[in-house]
C-alpha cells in the first residue's frame, strides 16, 4: 500500500506560509542573491582549507575552553560545529563502551529488535537507510555521562556561546542542564547499511509555517537580514514542532555526541556543512520561483529536514567529515547545522558515541522533563522518540536512585 504524503495536512498552510512571507519580503530577490554571495564565501573558503589538507571544523581541548582567544569564538560560531578533546579518560570511556556492548548483549536487543523493525520511520525520508543506531536511553554508561561534572561543565561553555538574553529577559539558564536522553550508535568496521543523508532536526516545515520559527528567524523573513544572528536565542524556546517520533521537542543549543572509541574520515562516521547560517539561506531558497507553491525544498512533515542536491547543492560542497577523534573527545554541531553519518563504514574498529546534546534549563525544556522522568522509571524509550520500549525488563537498567545530586537536578527530581 503506498504511504500517504505526510504533507498533505499541512499544503494549505505552506501555500499560505509562503504567500506571507513572500509579500513582506518586498527585497526577497536582492537579499536571497547577496546571502548567496556571503554563503558561496563561506563554501570556497571550505573548499580551500581541505584541499590544503586543513580541517574546517574547529577543534578545542577541554582544559583550554576558558583561554580561547576572540577570534577562536568567532570562528566556532561561524562554522556551528567543534570538537572538544579531551572531555573524558580514555580508561573511563572504554569501561562505557565495554559495559555498554554487555548491556545490548546480556539483554538480547538483537532478538527483541526483530518484532519491532519498522516502529522508528523517522529517517525514512532520508536518501539513505537507517545505521547501526539502538533505541536504548537508559544505560548506565550513558546516564553517567550525562551527569558527569565534564560534561556539565563543557555544555554550560556551549551554552554561553549563545547569546541567552532578549529584551534584557533571560530566554533560558546557561549554567544548568536539562537531561535529553538520546541513543547510542555501534556501528561495526565493514558495515554497508548505509548512513544518513544530509539533513537537520528539530523541525522541517515547522520553520516556514510555526509562529515560533517564523520569529526565530524574522531577520530573514523581513527587515535587516544582516542582524540575522544563528546565536541569538529569542523565540527559540517558543516554537512547537509537529508531533512525530524523534523529532526533537526540547530546545538543544547544540546536538553532540561523545566517542567511545576513535574513528573519523571513512569510519561511518559524521559529516557536517560547517557554515552555521546556512539555514537562512534554505529558508529562501524554498521561497524562489522555481518551489511549487505547496513545497518547501522536499521538506516533509514530521521527518527531517533534508539537504538535497537538486536545491541546496551549493551547501553540499561544503559537506564533508569531521578531524579524526579519539575515545573520550566530543563532537557538538548547531541545531541549524546540516549533518549526515558516512554511508559505509572502511575502519576497521567499531565506530561507538553516545548520543549526548545541550539543552539547557528553560520551560519548554522543563516541560519534556515532566514527560521523560516516568519513561525513565519504567525503562520505556525517550518520548521524543519511536516507543519500541525495549529496556523496560532489561537487567542492569539504571535507577532513579542511582542519580548523583547533579543528575537529579538535570533530570528535573531537584
Amino acid at each position: 500500500m503506498q504511504q500517504a504524503d505526510p504533507n498533505l495536512n499541512f499544503q494549505s498552510q505552506i501555500i499560505a506560509a509562503k504567500r506571507q512571507l513572500r509579500a513582506q519580503i518586498p527585497d526577497l530577490k536582492e537579499r536571497f542573491e547577496a546571502l548567496t554571495r556571503n554563503i558561496e564565501a563561506q563554501v570556497e573558503t571550505i573548499e580551500r582549507e581541505r584541499a590544503q589538507g586543513l580541517q574546517p571544523v574547529p577543534e578545542v581541548q577541554f582544559n583550554e575552553l576558558d583561554t580561547l582567544d576572540a577570534a577562536q569564538i568567532a570562528r566556532i560560531k561561524q562554522r556551528g560545529c567543534l570538537v572538544i578533546r579531551g572531555v573524558f579518560a580514555p580508561e573511563r570511556v572504554a569501561q562505557w563502551n565495554t559495559t555498554l556492548a554487555d548491556y545490548i548483549t546480556d539483554n538480547h536487543y538483537l532478538d527483541k529488535q526483530v518484532s519491532k523493525r519498522g516502529i522508528d520511520k523517522y529517517f525514512s525520508a532520508l536518501a539513505s537507510s537507517k545505521p547501526q543506531i539502538y533505541g536504548i536511553y537508559w544505560s548506565k554508561p550513558q546516564m553517567d555521562a550525562r551527569q558527569s561534572v565534564e560534561l556539565a561543565r563543557a555544555r554550560r561553555w556551549l551554552n554561553r556561546l549563545w547569546d541567552s538574553q532578549h529584551d534584557g529577559k533571560p530566554v533560558f539558564n546557561p549554567d544548568q542542564e536539562c537531561t535529553y536522553s538520546d541513543r547510542v550508535r555501534q556501528r561495526e568496521p565493514g558495515d554497508a547499511s548505509l548512513g544518513l543523508s544530509p539533513h537537520m532536526d528539530g523541525g522541517s516545515i515547522e520553520r516556514w509555517i510555526d509562529p515560533g520559527y517564523q520569529n526565530v528567524f524574522r531577520h530573514v523573513f523581513g527587515g535587516d537580514i544582516r542582524q540575522y544572528d544563528p546565536f541569538a536565542a529569542a523565540y527559540r524556546t517558543e516554537t512547537h514542532e509537529i508531533p512525530s517520533p524523534a523529532v526533537c521537542s526540547m530546545f538543544r543549543t547544540f546536538q553532540g555526541w561523545t566517542a567511545l572509541t576513535p574513528q573519523g574520515p571513512g569510519d561511518g562516521t559524521l559529516n557536517l556543512v560547517p557554515i552555521a547560517n546556512a539555514m537562512a539561506w534554505m529558508l529562501l531558497r524554498a521561497l524562489q520561483d522555481d518551489i511549487a507553491e505547496d513545497q518547501l525544498c522536499g521538506a516533509r512533515a514530521g521527518r527531517a529536514l533534508v539537504a538535497s542536491p537538486e536545491h541546496h547543492a551549493l551547501l553540499l560542497r561544503a559537506y564533508g567529515p569531521i578531524p579524526k577523534v579519539n575515545a573520550g573527545d566530543t563532537v557538538w554541531w548547531h541545531p541549524d547545522t546540516i549533518h549526515g553519518v558516512e554511508d559505509k563504514h572502511q575502519g576497521t574498529g567499531y565506530s561507538n558515541v553516545i548520543y549526548i546534546g545541550a539543552a539547557p534549563d528553560c520551560a519548554k525544556n522543563r516541560a519534556f522533563l515532566a514527560k521523560q522522568r516516568p519513561a525513565f522509571e519504567a525503562g520505556k524509550s525517550s518520548p521524543d522518540f519511536a516507543p519500541e520500549d525495549y529496556e523496560v525488563d532489561f537487567v542492569g537498567r539504571f535507577q532513579p536512585e542511582d542519580l548523583t545530586p547533579l543528575g537529579r537536578l538535570q533530570m528535573g527530581y531537584a
